[in-house]
Order: structure tokens, then sequence, then C-alpha cells
């Protein structure tokens, strides 16, 4: 006799295999290919982690990591917004919304609310765990563009506006870590990687 909730758990785990085939516009460090959702999630679980004494507050750790774990796998239906594509920023929560209720509806129920929940949590980001694994999401693709002198930024002619912008959120969750970040982007500009407004 097939055990239902086995099967559901197991449906769920092959489909977020397919967030590896979702690729975004940050490439590897070291002058990569681009990385795909699931490195990038791999990579922002990590660095809550080992950075999570530079949080602004105390938090769950383990919460934070599974949050980073999940926060993208909706793109596997919504596909990557770039950052910079105001157009697509439009749609982006309508798509998403859709999409985490298809994906995660494939759990059992328990499984559904509890993912579904820590995804609608980063996504209001009023947490210490939210807050923080948004500042993740925001640091890791920064690192590797900076890793990789600014290739992505020159790429698409961004301006030091647009990326202070999008680091913004970054400050709810660790102050340390937006001083880095400006950092980073002064650099940057005057590297000449992110164009001057």
């Amino acid at each position: 006799m097939e055990n239902e909730r086995l099967r559901k758990q197991i449906d769920f785990i092959l489909e977020a295999d397919k967030e590896k085939n979702i690729f975004r516009q940050t490439h590897l460090s070291g002058h990569g290919r681009r990385e795909n959702d699931a490195e990038h999630a791999w990579h922002m679980a990590m660095m809550v982690y080992l950075l999570k004494e530079h949080a602004n507050e105390k938090f769950d750790v383990a919460k934070a990591m599974m949050m980073a774990l999940i926060h993208d796998i909706v793109e596997i239906d919504a596909g990557d917004t770039y950052a910079y594509d105001s157009e697509a920023l439009e749609t982006q929560k309508e798509r998403e919304a859709q999409a985490a209720k298809r994906i995660f509806g494939l759990l059992p129920d328990d499984q559904r609310d509890e993912l579904k929940s820590l995804f609608e949590e980063f996504e209001a980001g009023e947490t210490p765990e939210a807050g923080f694994v948004r500042a993740m999401d925001n640091f890791q693709p920064l690192l590797l563009n900076e890793s990789n002198n600014g290739g992505d930024w020159i790429e698409h002619g961004v301006r030091k506006t647009q990326v202070m912008n999008r680091q913004a959120k970054t400050k709810s969750g660790s102050n340390i870590i937006w001083d880095y970040t400006e950092k980073i982007i002064e650099k940057n500009v005057k590297l000449g990687n992110i164009k001057e407004d």
C-alpha cells in the first residue's frame, strides 16, 4: 500500500530539483557561468550560518537557513526576476504568489502550510530571520559581482542609485554587512563598474 504522505514529499523533492534549471544574471566567482537558483539558495544558507554574528538581532538560525533554501523555489514557475528589470518587477509578486500556491501545494497539508508561511515571512521581511535572510539575498550576488570586477553591473549599465536602492533592505538585517556593502559599491563606482548618477 502506497504511503500518500511520502509520495507527496517525494513529488515536492523532485519538483524542487527543477530550481537547478533557473539561471540568474549573476555569474559564479572567478568569471564562471551564470549561477542557478539552487546554487544561490545554498550559498545564502551557508552565509546565514557563517555570518550570523553580524545580525542586528538574535534569530533562529535553522529557520533562517530553511528560509534561504526555499525563498526562490517559486521561480520554478515565475522565472528569475532580474533586480534591475523594472517591468518584470511590476508582476513579480503576483507570479510568485501563484507559483507558491502550486509548488508548496504538492506537500502534505502541514508541510505546505509551514513552507508557504516561511516563504511569506521572507517576503514580508518583518522578522529577525527574514531581515537577515533578505540581507544575505542582497549581499550574496553583490559579493559575486565584486569578485568578477563588476562584470554584471557593467553588462547591464547599472547605476549607483539602482544598487543602493536594491541593497537598502540589508540595513534591517545587519548594519555591519550594510557598511561593508557601501564600501563595495563606492569602490565599484570609482572603478567605473557602476555608473555614477
